[in-house]
């Protein structure tokens, strides 16, 4: 049953047209929509179905938050205090609430995502001007929530949490927006594997893959809309295993080998992986299909074995150089990035010094790195920390190891000819793309459009970007 649906047991069965009739005098057809994402990709992609699924009820994005009626904050617990940032954020939006009130104007403030499942109640006891709290599983609840506050329906819960058994992709809208040639399509929730420094198995939940047909029906949308790019979602992306139409389990491989049937469909992506959900049918698909993009993002966290065996992630450092050299075997011309945690609890010198020799063996042409910050209920928060000051040299000197390779990386591109999907065309003809390892490439060109592939012949390289004209 929809959300719709649902609603309509409760009030009556209406459309659209007959919703916005028959509500309150001071409503409007169009109100403002702001919202605030904190996050990974898989936040941006719960913005975005957020914002269309409160569509019909007539709302539209704003990037004004002075003028919203409507303020969603969707957070992240992975980064360090993000509950400090969530309430500095709140104080702000409550000025907002409190200064249109005085104008005779409402606004509704919500919380949604993993700093909203943590919390919960104690977000409305330190911010009562907040009105709805709901967890990153149970924001397809949010049109009838909102469509109750605003028929002023006295019995509105202010909380929506949990991991309800129906999914919230059989809530939500099935018609999606785009914003430009790439999007986003969520094809695997939650995670199983427990790191201890890690909250997502607690604020998302255990792991959840979308059917097969569910996954390709919504990619055959977005390319008709104009997509020339998708990245599949996933906490661990690479563990899905989503049914068939005969009910068989479907690994990420045999699911990127069916995508690339789709026509109108030239770049493919995913993200985030695990070293232990690589399998034979991934490298055969970053072997066999050629619009799957040759990067791939594989956060390793540590090189120090002692390391990973205390963050509970499953191999050593042999098995993760062993993975890499497999995609290698089956693409040569693969690159790689990855996540670095620097300073968990109990990293000795050696170990450190161990996870920079890896990144010296791997050549990353990205990466993340990070200070250990605690998580509150993870159990790496309830032992001893290292000296802040120790954690910081650490981490500058690890960003210095891998800015030099993310550079040396970069100069392997210098007059090479390449693809790039051409991001942003600007009137002074200024163009902006990305390539297939994920630069950012400027260039200039006076008829190009946002969706193009052109093909640029690459003069200089920093850190950040390439450059180069079109040939």
């Amino acid at each position: 049953m929809s959300t719709f649906s649902s609603l309509a047991q409760t009030i009556q069965p209406l459309d659209a047209a007959e919703r916005f009739a028959t509500l309150p005098p001071e409503y409007t057809p169009t109100k403002r929509l702001f919202i605030k994402t904190y996050g990974c990709q898989m936040n941006v992609y719960d913005s975005e179905r957020m914002e269309e699924a409160l569509v019909p009820l007539g709302f539209q994005a704003t990037d004004m938050v002075d003028t919203a009626d409507l303020i969603i904050v969707n957070t992240c617990h992975i980064r360090a205090k993000a509950e400090d940032k969530l309430f500095s954020e709140l104080g702000r939006f409550r000025i907002v609430k409190n200064k249109r009130k005085d104008a005779g104007q409402s606004t509704i403030i919500i919380v949604a995502g993993c700093v909203g499942q943590a919390l919960g109640a104690d977000i409305l006891k330190r911010a009562p001007y907040v009105d709805v709290v709901v967890g990153p599983q149970t924001y397809h609840t949010l049109p009838e929530t909102v469509m109750r506050i605003l028929w002023a329906q006295p019995n509105q819960p202010k909380i929506s949490l949990g991991f309800p058994k129906m999914e919230k992709f059989d809530e939500l809208p099935q018609e999606r927006g785009l914003k430009g040639p790439q999007a986003f399509l969520s094809i695997q929730e939650g995670c199983n594997k427990f790191c201890k420094y890690c909250v997502v198995p607690y604020t998302r939940g255990p792991e959840y893959s979308r059917p097969l047909s569910d996954v390709l029906q919504e990619a055959k949308h977005l390319v008709d809309l104009g997509a020339k790019e998708i990245t599949l979602l996933g906490q661990n992306v690479n563990a899905y295993h989503g049914l068939d139409a005969g009910g068989k389990e479907t690994s990420l491989g045999r699911l990127i080998m069916a995508l690339a049937e789709c026509p109108g469909l030239t770049r493919l992506r995913y993200t985030t992986s695990h070293p232990r959900d690589v399998d034979d049918d991934l490298l055969c698909a970053h072997r066999d299909i050629k619009i799957l993009m040759p990067f791939l993002h594989l956060p390793v966290q540590s090189g120090s074995n002692r390391v990973l065996a205390r963050m509970n992630r499953q191999y050593t450092r042999e098995f993760y150089l062993n993975i890499i050299e497999k995609f290698l075997q089956y693409n040569p011309k693969m690159a790689f990035s990855s996540d670095f945690i620097v300073g968990y609890p109990g990293e000795s010198d050696d170990d450190f010094q161990d996870t920079c020799r890896l990144i010296d063996q791997v050549h990353f042409a990205q990466a993340f790195s990070f200070m250990y910050s605690p998580r509150p209920g993870t159990p790496a928060a309830m032992v001893k920390q290292l000296d802040e000051q120790i954690k910081s040299q650490r981490l500058q000197h690890l960003n210095g190891v891998l800015d030099g390779h993310r550079l040396a990386f970069n100069q392997t591109f210098q007059d090479q000819v390449i693809p790039v999907l051409v991001e942003r065309a600007d009137e002074d003809h200024g163009c902006m793309g990305r390539s297939e390892y994920m630069h950012s490439v400027h260039f200039t060109h006076p008829f190009c459009a946002v969706g193009d592939i052109l093909n640029i012949q690459i003069q200089s390289s920093s850190h950040n970007s390439l450059k180069g004209v079109v040939v």
